[in-house]
Order: C-alpha cells, then sequence, then structure tokens
C-alpha cells in the first residue's frame, strides 16, 4: 500500500496475534499457484514434516509489468486477510473471472488460514507484505528488515498450507537495495504498483473509480485494499471497475516473476 504514516492499526494486529496458537499443519499442499513447492505432511508414527524445497531466486528488480501481454493489468490487493472484506472481494473477483495477487500481512494470515487457502484456491497469488506494515522499514537496519520479510513468508506459508508467497511488497514503497535482494533470493519478486486507486483513504466509491481511470495509463498494476478498515467502497468500486476495464479491452494478468 502507499504511505500512510508509521504502522498505524498493524501494531495493534500484531499485538493482538501474539499468543495466537500454532496452526497443526496440513496434511495437503494446495497447488493453485504455478511453480510453487509444497511441503510434507508428517507420518502417522510423527516424524518430522520434512522441510520444504527452498524456492528458486527471481529478478530484484521491482515488478510493474503484467504477465498477460501489453493490454492487461494486474489487480492487487493489499492488508489483508479480514474475515470481513477478503470474502467479498473474493466474491467480486470471481463474479468476474479475474486472478488478483493478494499481498497479506503475516500476522493476519497467522489469525485467518481458511481465508489464505480461499485465496490460493481461487487461483490467486500471495503477496509477503511484512510482519507489522512498517512503512518506515526502509531507514531500519537490515536485520530488522529481514525479520519482517521473512517471518512474514514463514507466517503466510503456513497459513497457506505450504504455498509460498510469489511477491514481496514493501509497506508504503519503502524498499531498499537490500530487501529486494532478499525477498529475490527467497523467490519473492519485489512488486510495486502503477495506479494507487486511493482507496485506503475512503474517499467515496466514484472517487476510487475516477483516480484508477484517470490514472490507468501509468501502468498496468493497480493497488486496492481488503483491510485496515471499513473497505465496503472497495468493493463497490471493483463491481464497476472491473467490468469497465474488459469493456475497455484490457484482459486481467500478474505481476511478471
Amino acid at each position: 500500500m502507499a504511505r500512510h504514516g508509521g504502522r498505524g492499526w498493524y501494531g495493534r494486529v500484531v499485538a493482538a496475534a501474539v499468543g495466537v496458537t500454532a496452526l497443526a499443519a496440513a496434511t495437503s499442499v494446495w497447488t493453485a499457484q504455478a511453480g510453487q513447492p509444497g511441503g510434507g505432511s508428517a507420518g502417522s508414527g510423527g516424524a518430522a514434516r520434512p522441510a520444504a524445497p527452498k524456492a528458486a531466486p527471481v529478478s530484484a528488480d521491482i515488478a510493474h509489468a503484467s504477465d498477460g501481454g501489453a493490454h492487461a493489468v494486474n489487480i492487487t490487493i493489499d492488508d489483508g486477510p479480514d474475515p470481513v472484506w477478503t470474502p467479498q472481494v473474493l466474491q467480486v473477483l470471481r463474479e468476474n473471472g479475474v486472478k488478483a495477487t493478494f499481498c497479506m500481512i503475516g500476522p493476519q494470515a497467522q489469525a485467518h488460514p481458511d481465508l489464505v487457502r480461499r485465496v490460493v484456491a481461487a487461483g490467486h497469488r500471495l503477496c509477503d507484505h511484512t510482519v507489522s506494515h512498517d512503512t518506515t522499514m526502509d531507514k531500519k537496519s537490515e536485520a530488522y528488515q529481514s525479520q519482517e520479510i521473512l517471518d512474514a513468508e514463514r507466517q503466510i506459508t503456513k497459513a497457506s498450507g505450504g504455498v509460498r508467497p510469489m511477491y514481496y511488497r514493501a509497506p508504503g514503497g519503502a524498499f531498499t537495495p537490500y530487501s529486494r535482494h532478499l525477498a529475490a533470493e527467497h523467490g519473492m519478486r519485489p512488486l510495486g504498483w502503477n495506479v494507487d486507486s486511493k482507496d485506503f483513504e475512503r474517499p467515496g466509491t466514484d472517487a476510487i473509480v475516477s483516480t484508477v481511470r484517470s490514472e490507468l495509463t501509468n501502468g498496468p498494476t493497480l493497488l486496492f485494499h481488503d483491510a485496515g478498515g471499513d473497505r465496503s467502497q472497495t468493493v463497490a468500486a471493483l463491481r464497476t471497475l472491473l467490468p469497465w476495464l474488459k469493456q475497455q479491452g484490457h484482459s486481467f494478468g500478474f505481476p511478471v516473476r
């Protein structure tokens, strides 16, 4: 998401998430995301769960382009999953036959593994959006950046049942050379955006729609949110924008890897 000042409500989310009981390891691996290795399950004799193969490194350049070609757009959804708004966003996407990339906060994924698995099962992709959504993390130490990125990766992967995030989006775009290369070494392409819908500020559905329409020439990757407050305006805007984008001749893809 765009910079909105510090940790905000995410600090409270993280604090509330402390002490969340560890989730039982899944006995099956979701395979909705192409090329994502899964983890094995422990046998009936109580053997340790085998470690998942290391993800192949990807480019450390910040991705903006779509893998769907010149007329494709990428729908990206930040800050969830949220038990109220993520299901509604999923419903709108399903109604329009659109796949999206969900940039998840680690503790949110840990708290709502059912939603993470619904996202994956529907064919959407996962993105690491850190543990605490600290938009000043580009000013913090490399050790701090590493903990924010890799802890969230583990939380999201566990919640999904073994599907790793394919991208890393820095909160507020607070990338550093170190964070980009760290994410890329773990198979997560750094992910930017071209069009900030400004939905986080809740300016009204019409304003969100107008922003996207007017800024679409900036590039294919569109930024929306499914958490961080009331997202009814986002849901309503997507109901208008997705059919409109199709009418304008756009298809839908994923960010390049």
